[in-house]
């Protein structure tokens, strides 16, 4: 499976899909998500916004069965156009128990280099039995937090607070639902958010695709008094019930077996 749009550059994604297969080849993997993550896959990039490729890959049987183990991430050479590197398909999946929503993200990006439709189904139906709500919410809220803490007087900074905020909003919305979608454009088409703070981020989306990654500008009152009563709002929520971790970890273990064993 592939989805990647006429607006990324063919040049680009040529390389990318080269480096793809030399991780292949010289890591002895298989690779069966790759995916965008990153400003062009939430929906808001810069004209010179970089490439940021993640991937999930999976070992022969025998890698996983050694005394040392081999490392669970694999980093091709970061420059200005190019940030591509995955996780081992088990760390993926620790985290995940753990409520990590990186891995769900990687999951439903809009943009995909390849990916086996099977493993991402699985993956998804897998988050949907063991992903645990309250850890989700915990994720978000941490992040975007962190982000409009340290705002920088930088455009792309806010944007890291308001996908979260967004985030938020959409799984108070969808109560029973613990994966939300990865791009901001769609949070804010289900989040049932008011028509002028949907109006806004539109607005503030066209702005950033028109200025350099690290241009200065201030976003507006609204959105900013959004973020916080989203945070807010998540901060107060009351208290959920928790999954219990370890039942998680044994569908998620009987899942990774089905992957690697033969």
């Amino acid at each position: 499976m592939r989805a990647v749009p006429d607006s990324l550059d063919a040049a680009v994604v040529a390389a990318i899909d080269g480096r793809l297969a030399r991780v292949c080849a010289e890591h002895g993997v298989t690779i069966p998500l790759a995916v965008e993550s990153g400003s062009r896959a939430w929906g808001f990039p810069s004209p010179d916004s970089d490439y940021d490729a993640r991937f999930l890959f999976l070992r022969p049987v025998e890698d996983y069965l050694r005394l040392t183990p081999l490392r669970d991430v694999v980093e091709t050479p970061l420059d200005a156009v190019f940030d591509v590197n995955g996780w081992d398909v088990r760390k993926a999946l620790a985290l995940l128990v753990r409520g990590n929503a990186t891995v769900t993200e990687w999951l439903r990006s809009p943009i995909v280099y390849s990916a086996d439709p099977g493993f991402t189904g699985g993956m998804l139906e897998l988050a949907d039995r063991i992903l645990d709500r309250e850890r989700v919410l915990d994720h978000y809220l941490h992040i975007g937090r962190r982000h409009a803490a340290d705002p920088g007087g930088k455009l792309k900074r806010f944007f890291y607070a308001l996908r979260p905020a967004a985030t938020l909003r959409w799984l108070r919305v969808h109560a029973d639902r613990a994966v939300a979608p990865m791009d901001l454009p769609t949070l804010m088409a289900e989040n049932d958010a008011a028509a002028d703070v949907a109006d806004a981020v539109d607005e503030l989306i066209a702005l950033k695709s028109v200025t350099r990654e690290l241009g200065a500008a201030e976003p507006p009152l609204l959105l900013r008094r959004f973020v916080e009563q989203e945070f807010t709002a998540a901060e107060e929520r009351p208290a959920g019930a928790r999954s219990e971790p370890t039942t998680g970890m044994r569908q998620a273990d009987a899942y990774f077996r089905e992957l690697v064993l033969p």
